[in-house]
């Protein structure tokens, strides 16, 4: 959860433009139940993997480390999401204890409930992990019927568990582990009502994703069964913001380890459901084109949740809120809100505003991306962007065909290697900005996973206000080529797997940290020495991959280096920085330097008035301003900004 800052807090509330809450963005509640097939094939034992590490498992009991993982990283990153484990395919048949006078009622045969849809607690945790790793106690129900259990009760089990624990979730999904491809072979009825059963889920809003396991001699089919079960996204649908990559590979059980990391992986992908920030805003091609789009946050820095308070003196414990109010400066009496006027310093004079003028200031029409032109994308420096990108997507509420249109566009903008430039307000009362669409392809990963959706991103750019003036650059001695050749191998070494940064390999190591002592403290678990972090470098292997060539690089760095010198009347070893004698006569470069100065000095007032219609008297030097406020018989002491100003009243008056 994003850490509130002092404008997030209660009572410094402003008429301002309306603000896009990341934090409830994050915070939208998400429903995940996870059902695991349990069957003769998903109990099989699995070979020893190549790596000689021995993890023998089932794929029942891979499915269950996966959720048990799963579980065990959302009870403390997303405390307000649900989850639940369904078992299908068991002799014991389990619902609900509660349930148990409605059993004629609702009996789903072969379906067993191994923890009940709900915010996970540490206990859920614990008995999770106790299960999955104890062989003998999940020995005991971990026993395939003889009968089947059919895909319609599972499904209608599900559609129970999500009505009645998590009605009101806008997240609401189900996992399917198996390694059936073909359920229903030879019913037909029963695959007509699975069917039926699939579609009242997504009626509901529940999204049904499909985890496959093919068995090694035999590859997971979807076409037999669960192409009628499994809808892939589409573009309408409110929580997709794209069309995930086609559908989940399949894992292969070769071997436990294989088969777990690679269950792992599929199910991370997914872990987390998409969800637009901005809704239905129109995307204007031409004045009677529009198209609508949606906008996502799909890269946010993770924060740790917020700490709160616990008052301890009661009987129970209870949560502490704090509240603030305002006052006034001299006399400290409390206003309401209703009495307040906003203000503005201009001119050392305070100018008042009615809400109702602060509201017409504002408004400069309605949210909307209207594209202005085309730009080559070698046009757009990496340093003009103002702020995070946000990506867009389109949708089918308002606009009908936004879809087709919005793909047309980003396929013709990546293949012809241009941008759009656009006249964008993200929201009411929000200020204009100039923006670059720029077109994303989609990115797989190993797995078939997508890692990212194709789409536009919107980059704001900068205007002429926020550019700030840049640094003096200094004239640095260019290396020569043969120092570069040397250095090439070098880099060529030291690069990153695939040439590309993955930030999948590399979590955060505080974050982490952060979130492995609060697991060990709620589990009871001893609490480690030190936290990993993967983003240290492995210098051992580093150093062997350039030793040679650094060896190489470092001598003949030397013996540039001492011809540099020779070249300029200096005897090898000879410090650079000699200081000049007093005596020594300035050069001609020099002399010319310190006439310019000189110049500068005595500047004329048509040379400071032209500086400040210019706006440039912030380029002008401290010395220069404070010799010619010093002519006019002003105070010369202060900062520059003050100076500057000084000299602004002069010219004014």
């Amino acid at each position: 959860m994003a850490e509130t800052t002092d404008r997030d807090r209660p009572g410094d509330e402003e008429e301002g433009e309306e603000e896009i809450d990341e934090t409830g963005y994050k915070s939208v509640k998400d429903a995940v139940l996870i059902a695991i097939e349990v069957s003769d094939s998903m109990l099989r034992k699995l070979p020893a993997s190549e790596s000689g590490k021995s993890d023998q498992g089932s794929a029942t009991s891979a499915a269950l480390k996966c959720a048990y993982a799963l579980m065990q990283q959302r009870i403390i990153s997303h405390p307000k999401d649900m989850m639940g484990i369904l078992l299908f395919g068991t002799e014991e048949t389990k619902f609900r204890p509660e349930d148990e006078s409605a059993a004629g009622q609702f009996e789903y045969r072969h379906c067993y409930l191994l923890s009940d849809l709900d915010v996970p607690a540490a206990a859920d945790v614990k008995r999770l992990r106790a299960f999955a790793n104890d062989e003998e106690e999940s020995r005991k129900l971990l026993v395939p019927s003889k009968e089947k259990a059919t895909m319609s009760d599972v499904l209608f089990c599900a559609n129970h568990v999500f009505t009645t624990k998590a009605p009101n979730f806008s997240s609401r999904r189900l996992f399917l582990v198996t390694d059936d491809d073909n359920p229903h072979a030879n019913r037909k009825e029963l695959r007509s009502f699975a069917a039926v059963r699939a579609r009242d889920l997504y009626d509901l809003g529940v999204i049904i994703e499909l985890f496959p396991i093919s068995q090694p001699d035999q590859a997971f089919d979807r076409s037999k069964f669960y192409d009628d079960i499994v809808y892939q996204s589409h573009p309408a649908d409110p929580e997709a913001p794209a069309p995930v990559a086609t559908t989940t590979k399949a894992s292969t059980s070769k071997d436990g380890i294989s088969l777990l990391n690679s269950l792992l992986s599929n199910i991370n992908s997914k872990a987390m459901p998409r969800r637009a920030l901005i809704a239905n805003l129109p995307l204007e091609l031409s004045p009677d084109l529009k198209i609508s789009v949606k906008g996502f946050i799909i890269l946010k820095r993770q924060e740790p949740a917020r700490s709160c308070y616990i008052w301890m003196n009661g009987e129970n414990p209870e949560l502490v809120l704090g509240s603030s109010s305002r006052m006034t400066e001299d006399s400290a009496r409390p206003v309401e809100k209703t009495e307040l006027r906003k203000a503005f310093k201009f001119g050392g004079e305070t100018v008042l505003f009615t809400p109702e003028e602060l509201s017409e200031l504002r408004n400069f029409g309605d949210p909307v991306i209207r594209i202005l032109g085309f730009k080559p994308l070698s046009m757009l420096p990496i340093w003009a962007n103002m702020k995070h990108a946000t990506f867009i997507y389109p949708g089918e509420e308002h606009y009908v065909g936004s879809t087709r249109t919005f793909s047309a566009l980003q396929q013709v903008l990546l293949k012809q290697k241009k941008m759009a430039v656009a006249w964008y307000i993200a929201r009411r009362n929000a200020a204009p900005v100039f923006a670059a669409l720029i077109p994303g392809a989609e990115k797989l990963g190993d797995a078939g996973e997508q890692t990212m959706p194709p789409g536009l991103w919107i980059v704001t750019l900068p205007t002429a206000d926020d550019i700030r003036q840049n640094p003096e650059i200094v004239t640095h001695i260019s290396a020569p080529d043969v120092l570069k050749d040397k250095m090439r191998p070098i880099v060529q070494n030291l690069q990153l797997p695939k040439e590309s940064y993955d930030p999948y390999k590399y979590p955060n190591p505080a974050l982490q940290w952060h979130y492995r002592i609060l697991q060990a403290i709620a589990l009871e678990d001893d609490v480690p020495e030190k936290p990993e972090d993967k983003t240290i470098p492995r210098y051992k292997k580093m150093h062997q991959r350039i030793k040679g060539f650094t060896q190489e690089w470092g001598e003949e760095l030397q013996s540039q280096f001492n011809q540099w010198q020779m070249s300029h009347s200096r005897a090898p070893g000879q410090a650079v920085g000699i200081k000049r004698s007093a005596s020594a006569a300035p050069d001609a470069e020099t002399a010319k330097k310190l006439k310019s100065k000189s110049a500068a000095l005595n500047m004329t007032d048509d040379e400071m008035r032209d500086y400040h219609g210019r706006g440039a008297l912030g380029k002008l030097s401290v010395p220069v301003l404070k010799d010619w406020l010093g002519k006019k018989k002003q105070k010369t002491s202060g900062a520059k900004a003050e100076l500057v100003e000084r000299v602004e009243q002069t010219l004014e008056t």
